[in-house]
C-alpha cells in the first residue's frame, strides 16, 4: 500500500467518532481512504451512517496526521497494520466489526501461531490465581497466551506463558506509551520485550469506558477458544464470552467453589454448555493441538510444581522459594533472608509488581 494511502487511513481512523466500520464505508463509497480524505463536505455527509457533523471533522483531517503517528510509532519500534495488507491477522477479518487499523508492538510473529485467550476477574482468589498460573503456564507450551493486560488474572495469565517460555498477546484498550494500569509496567516492558502488545488506539491515546469491551472482541478473535478461569456473574470476562459466542468460538470454563462469588459465573457458563476445564490437555483437546499429550508430560493433567521465574535476582529466588511453602510476615522473611529489611521490601515490592507477591492484612505476603 502506498505512504499516501497508509497516512489517508490512519488519519481517517483519527477523527473522533469514525471507528472501523464507518472508516470501511467511507474506503468502499470512495474507493479509497486518500479518495474519502480529499472529498467534498457534502458527498461526506450524503454517505450513510456519515452525517454532517462526522464530514466536518473529515474535511479538518490531514494526510500529515497519519504520517505523524508512523513517525511516532517508529520511534517507538511498532508498526501499524491495515486491513487487506498480508500481515493483517487473518482471523481478525471476518469477525463481527471487524478492525481495520492495528497497532502492534513487540514479537508480530505470535500473531500467526494458534492462540487461546485466558480471562477472569481482577480480584481474584487465591485459587484463581494458581489455576491461571498453571493452566497457562502449560498451556503455552503449545499455544500463544492472549489476554487483556489487566489487573489480576490477565495479569498472571501473560505472566505465567512468558515465565514457561511460550508467547502471549496483550490486547490494550488504550494506546502504547500509557501504561494501564500501571502497575503492569513491569509486564508491559516484558511483553514489548518477550510477547506482543496489540491495539486499535494510536501512540499516546488514553483508556476510556467503552474502549475495553471493544478490545474484547478482538482478544476473543485473535484465539481459537476463550478460557474464563474466575469470574463473578457481572465480570467484565464474560463480555469476552459474549464475544467469542458470536464470532463462532469455543468457550470454556474452569469450575469454582458453590460458596465463592468470583466462581459464580464460570459455574453459570459451565451449566450453559461451556466445556468444563479441569486441566490443561482440556483446553488443547478444545482447540486441537491435543496430539502426542502423552508424552508432553504429566503436567498436562495434574498441577505442576512451582517453579521460579528464571530472571528472580538471588534475593527474589529466595524470598520466592521461602513463600512457596505458605504466606510469611515481614519479619519472618527479614529474619530468612539475613539482610536489611529495605532490601527486603525492595525485593517484595519489585515481585508484587511482577504479579508474583500479593500482601495480605498485617505485612504477611504470599505468592500469586
Amino acid at each position: 500500500m502506498e505512504d499516501a494511502e497508509v497516512h489517508a487511513t490512519l488519519a481517517l481512523s483519527l477523527v473522533p467518532a469514525i471507528g472501523s466500520q464507518r472508516l470501511r464505508t467511507l474506503i468502499a463509497t470512495f474507493g479509497s481512504a486518500r479518495a474519502a480524505l480529499e472529498a467534498p463536505r457534502s458527498k461526506l455527509a450524503s454517505v450513510v451512517g456519515i452525517g454532517p457533523a462526522a464530514a466536518t471533522a473529515i474535511t479538518e483531517a490531514r494526510g500529515h496526521d497519519g504520517a505523524r503517528v508512523l513517525e511516532q510509532l517508529a520511534a517507538l519500534g511498532a508498526r501499524v497494520l491495515l486491513a487487506g495488507q498480508p500481515d493483517f491477522p487473518a482471523s481478525l477479518t471476518e469477525i463481527p466489526d471487524a478492525p481495520e487499523v492495528l497497532y502492534v508492538w513487540g514479537d508480530m510473529s505470535l500473531l500467526t501461531r494458534p492462540a487461546v485467550a485466558m480471562v477472569g476477574s481482577r480480584n481474584h482468589t487465591s485459587y484463581g490465581a494458581e489455576a491461571a498460573r498453571v493452566l497457562a503456564g502449560a498451556v503455552a507450551q503449545r499455544a500463544v497466551i492472549v489476554s487483556g493486560m489487566a489487573r489480576g488474572i490477565d495479569a498472571i495469565v501473560h505472566t505465567a506463558a512468558l515465565d514457561a517460555g511460550g508467547g502471549s498477546i496483550g490486547v490494550l484498550g488504550n494506546g502504547f506509551g500509557v501504561v494501564y494500569p500501571a502497575v503492569n509496567r513491569a509486564l508491559y516492558d516484558r511483553m514489548v520485550a518477550r510477547g506482543c502488545l496489540i491495539t486499535e488506539h494510536p501512540p499516546g491515546e488514553r483508556p476510556h469506558a467503552g474502549s475495553f469491551p471493544r478490545r474484547n472482541r478482538i482478544i476473543a478473535g485473535l484465539s481459537r477458544a476463550v478460557v474464563v478461569i474466575e469470574a463473578d456473574v457481572k465480570s467484565g470476562a464474560l463480555v469476552t464470552t459474549d464475544c467469542a459466542l458470536a464470532q463462532g468460538r469455543d468457550v470454556l470454563a474452569v469450575p469454582g467453589s458453590i460458596l465463592s462469588r468470583t466462581s459464580t459465573g464460570c459455574n453459570k457458563l459451565i451449566q450453559q454448555g461451556a466445556t468444563l476445564v479441569l486441566t490443561a490437555a482440556d483446553i488443547l483437546e478444545a482447540v486441537g493441538l491435543a496430539a502426542g499429550l502423552r508424552e508432553f508430560g504429566l503436567a498436562l493433567s495434574t498441577p505442576a510444581p512451582r517453579a521460579p521465574p528464571i530472571d528472580l535476582t538471588g534475593l527474589e529466588l529466595s524470598l520466592w522459594s521461602r513463600m512457596t511453602l505458605e504466606p510469611q510476615h515481614v519479619d519472618a522473611l527479614v529474619s530468612f533472608a539475613q539482610t536489611k529489611p529495605a532490601d527486603v521490601l525492595g525485593a517484595l515490592t519489585d515481585l508484587e509488581l511482577r504479579g508474583l507477591v500479593r500482601q495480605g492484612p498485617g505485612m504477611v505476603f504470599g505468592l500469586t
